[in-house]
């Protein structure tokens, strides 16, 4: 039975180095007929095209699909809608499209909101969502520092919007990631502090690039905040880091 329509495939790309993208991620990408990424609206640069670069053919055309930087949810909502009605413009014309997003694909990525509105707008349109390694998930394996023992659960939220989301829970989780951390970063170190974690914190800036840094003191952030690729890892024990770099 011929295919009526493309395939959406939503990679997860990884947090940084190219070889931690998944086989399949890998393989899909050799053969798609066309790859999007998100960019600003201000610019074309993405970090995923970066890192994906090697596992895609020369001569695939790879398109910019642009997310604006703004807490408006209308403007949002616009811009996912349309970048769905783009997608599905492709698809409608039996490509295979892969979106590449960083770390997870169903992990704070700008890919999932895009699926709702693909699923929404064109339902009969075959999805195939590849999962990822995360920025978390690497940053511990560069720390050598396990993420969750025995029986420790994991916290994961975003700190776009500070520590608040911390201070929220009653109990202090065993062990904490702030993803997106860059921006609030002086009030993720105060709710830190606050809840007895600043202690055993450290700051991974960059994770799988080649400027990778890990800072254990986290209030030296505090007058210089860090760049958007940025997360925190907190836990009740000690966490053995490597000296600063």
């Amino acid at each position: 039975m011929n295919q009526k329509t493309g395939i959406l495939y939503g990679l997860g790309v990884g947090p940084g180095d190219p070889e931690l993208i998944t086989l399949k991620a890998a393989r899909i990408l050799n053969s798609a007929d066309v790859v999007y990424a998100a960019a600003s609206s201000k610019n074309s640069y993405s970090l995923a095209v970066s890192i994906a670069r090697p596992h895609i053919p020369d001569l695939t055309a790879v398109k910019m699909l642009p997310f604006p930087m703004t807490a408006d949810p209308k403007v949002k909502k616009d811009a996912w809608h349309q970048n769905a009605l783009t997608l599905i413009e492709e698809l409608e014309q039996k490509k295979i499209v892969a979106f590449m997003t960083l770390g997870d694909s169903m992990t704070y990525s700008t890919y999932g909101y895009v699926l709702k509105h693909v699923r929404k707008l064109a339902p009969h349109i075959p999805i195939i969502s590849v999962p990822g390694i995360t920025s978390y998930q690497a940053s511990a394996a560069c720390l050598n520092s396990p993420l969750v023992e025995g029986e420790e659960a994991l916290l994961i939220v975003s700190g776009v919007t500070g520590g608040d989301i911390l201070r929220k829970f009653a109990v202090t989780p065993d062990n904490l990631v702030f993803m997106k951390a860059y921006r609030n970063i002086a009030d993720i170190t105060v709710a830190l502090e606050e809840t007895g974690l600043l202690e055993n914190s450290v700051v991974v800036k960059n994770c799988g690039l080649p400027d990778q840094q890990v800072i254990t003191d986290i209030k030296t952030l505090e007058s210089s905040p860090p760049n958007y690729w940025t997360l925190v890892l907190a836990k009740q024990k000690k966490i053995d880091a490597p000296e600063e770099s």
